[in-house]
C-alpha cells in the first residue's frame, strides 16, 4: 500500500507487515517530514517527553528533537560529559518503525559506535536495545558510564528488576512488558560492576546524547 506525504508530496511505502499489525492506519507523512516535524510528544505518544534543564551545547536552552545527520550533531553541539556510552531509542510512532543508536567514547573521541532498525517495534524495546548494544560496544573490565535519557530503563535496571527477580519476574500490576528484553540485559549489567547506567536529559545541548539520537533516527533518513 502506498500514500503521500501531506507535507512533501512524496510517497509513503507501507509494509504489508505494517499493514497487517496496523489495520487500516494509513501514515500523513513519510518518515522523513515526521522526524523534522513530529519530534517531541509525550510519554503516550511517539516519543517520550524529551525537555530537559539547559545544556553547553549551541543553544543553551531545552531543545526538541531535530533529526539531524551526526556531522550535523558534531558541528552543532559540543555541551556535555565527553567519556562514556551514550545510547537512544526510538519508534515513529509509537507502536510502529524505530531505531537505536549507541555511542561510545572517550575524552571525546568516538571509540566505536552502533545503531539499527525495526520494522515494527516500541520506543521502550528500542531503548533497551540501544542499552544493550551500547554495554556491548565496552570492554569487559573497562570502568564506563552508560548514559540514557530514558528514565524508565534506569529505574527497570538499577531499581525494579532486583525485586521482580526475587519474585520469579513476576509483579502485582500484571505481566511486566519487555521481560525478553529485559531478563538478559538484567544479567548483563549484574555481571558489569564497572559500569554505572545513569540519566542523562535529552536534548538539552549534550552532545553526545544527540549523536546516539542522530544514530537512533538514521533509519529515518537516506544518510547517518
Amino acid at each position: 500500500m502506498s500514500a503521500t506525504c501531506s507535507v512533501c508530496g512524496g510517497a509513503v511505502e507501507v509494509s504489508p507487515q505494517t499493514q497487517a499489525k496496523y489495520p487500516g492506519w494509513t501514515p500523513k507523512e513519510c518518515r522523513a517530514c515526521y522526524g523534522r516535524a513530529k519530534g517531541g510528544g509525550s510519554g503516550g505518544g511517539s516519543r517520550r517527553s524529551r525537555g530537559g534543564s539547559k545544556g553547553g551545547g549551541a543553544r543553551g536552552s531545552t531543545l526538541k528533537e531535530e533529526n539531524l545527520t551526526v556531522a550535523q550533531v558534531l558541528e552543532r553541539y559540543t555541551g556535555g560529559p565527553d567519556s562514556g556510552v551514550f545510547t537512544d531509542g526510538s519508534s515513529h510512532p509509537n507502536p510502529g518503525p524505530g531505531g537505536w543508536g549507541a555511542v561510545y567514547v572517550v575524552d571525546g573521541e568516538v571509540v566505536a559506535q552502533a545503531h539499527g532498525a525495526a520494522e515494527s517495534t516500541t520506543n521502550n524495546r528500542m531503548e533497551l536495545t540501544a542499552l544493550a548494544e551500547g554495554i556491548a560496544l565496552v570492554p569487559e573490565g573497562t570502568p564506563a558510564t552508560v548514559h540514557t535519557d530514558s528514565k524508565l530503563v534506569v529505574d527497570t535496571l538499577t531499581s525494579w528488576a532486583h525485586g521482580w527477580e526475587r519474585k520469579g519476574w513476576t509483579r502485582k500490576g500484571g505481566p511486566i512488558k519487555n521481560l525478553d528484553l529485559i531478563k538478559p540485559l538484567f544479567q548483563v549489567v549484574k555481571a558489569r560492576p564497572e559500569l554505572t547506567i545513569q540519566w542523562i536529559a535529552a536534548h538539552s545541548g549534550n552532545r553526545w546524547n544527540e549523536y546516539a539520537d542522530s544514530l537512533s533516527t538514521a533509519y529515518l533518513r537516506r544518510s547517518v
